[in-house]
């Protein structure tokens, strides 16, 4: 052994001590000032921080000056107490309500330890708000998904979402069909409609992809971080897009009719939208978007009181589908 150097450096319970106390103390650091301070090389230090995570420290990387640097998210394991007042609570006994989405997974799990932790420390005098409060808001749920299949694995995305591991994903395009491999980098979760997706750069399609996470059938973590791009912004992959579609963008101009306008007109449907009401009520709308198949589901989703303008193509398909619906339940009536 060598003199002068502490023994606990020689031992990784000692090192694991060193860098959660160089960190808190230092906060920003990279491998090779840890590797110094510990006397040990960055592959050693690289497998302590993956220990250090292990035991329930949240740490995070960025680049600084062309160096790739260490921290904390927290100082501590523990973030430390938070105090609400009571519209504050309420708003969060709103969003916990919107929660419900999430049921099967490991999220809704989570918000509802959060709500015990807030539960267990609120003041006397709070107490008899949360039942009340707990009743301001009702979620009413249609089309729920069903994350059963993919519960078991969304824990380790949660994971790798949070330390930006890259993942290979056995992802079933079809929902009960093979799984097929992708190899992600974990970008964003997406939020649409109750669903919730993954926004990830798939590295085997060499592009930006979407995963429903209800049809995920495997999640396998790597050691290997990823650096999302300082260029990246999750809104701009759909900001042309109606819902979750980004391909051809189209002008849409679509009239309703008089007895729904108010309705229609009491939404925003796409940024830079136009309204414009004519003689009889009428209300026409007009904007931007792509996603041919969504915005033929919104439009049909209001049947004979919507009707397209243009563009032509647009126009077209929603015919078609009318048609063929036509004709399906004739032929249903037929075979009375």
């Amino acid at each position: 052994m060598q003199k002068g150097k502490p023994a606990k450096k020689y031992s990784q319970a000692g090192r694991l001590h060193s860098i959660i106390r160089l960190l808190e103390a230092r906060r920003c650091m990279t491998l090779d000032d840890l590797a110094h301070e510990c006397g040990v090389d960055r592959r050693t230090i690289h497998r302590d921080l993956n220990a250090v995570e292990e035991a329930g420290y949240t740490l995070t990387s960025e680049w600084q000056e062309g160096k790739k640097v260490y921290s904390f998210l927290t100082k501590s394991r523990n973030i430390p107490p938070i105090t609400f007042t009571l519209n504050q609570l309420l708003s969060l006994y709103l969003l916990r309500s919107l929660g419900v989405h999430l049921a099967g997974t490991p999220f809704q799990q989570e918000i509802e330890e959060l709500f015990r932790a807030i539960n267990s420390v609120l003041p006397d005098r709070y107490a008899a708000h949360l039942e009340r409060i707990a009743r301001v808001s009702l979620p009413v749920l249609h089309g729920a998904r069903d994350y059963s299949a993919a519960a078991e694995y969304l824990e380790g995305l949660q994971r790798a979402l949070l330390h930006q591991y890259r993942v290979r994903l056995n992802y079933a395009k079809q929902g009960d069909g093979a799984g097929e491999g992708y190899e992600v980098d974990p970008y964003t979760l997406v939020l649409h409609k109750g669903g919730v997706y993954l926004l990830g750069y798939a590295h085997n399609r060499a592009a930006m992809r979407l995963f429903a996470l209800e049809r995920v059938r495997g999640v396998e973590l790597t050691r290997q971080r990823f650096e999302i791009p300082d260029e990246y912004e999750p809104e701009a992959h759909f900001r042309s897009a109606f819902g979750l579609v980004s391909d051809t963008a189209m002008n849409v101009r679509v009239r309703f009719s008089a007895e729904i306008a108010h309705a229609v007109k009491g939404r925003v449907w796409m940024p830079g939208q136009k309204l414009r009401t004519d003689g009889d009520g009428r209300v026409n709308v007009e904007f931007e978007a792509a996603g041919e198949k969504e915005l033929v589901s919104w439009i049909l989703s209001y049947g004979a009181h919507a009707e397209v303008l243009e563009p032509p193509e647009l126009r077209r398909e929603v015919k078609r589908q009318v048609k063929e619906m036509r004709e399906y339940y004739r032929g249903k009536e037929k075979g009375r």
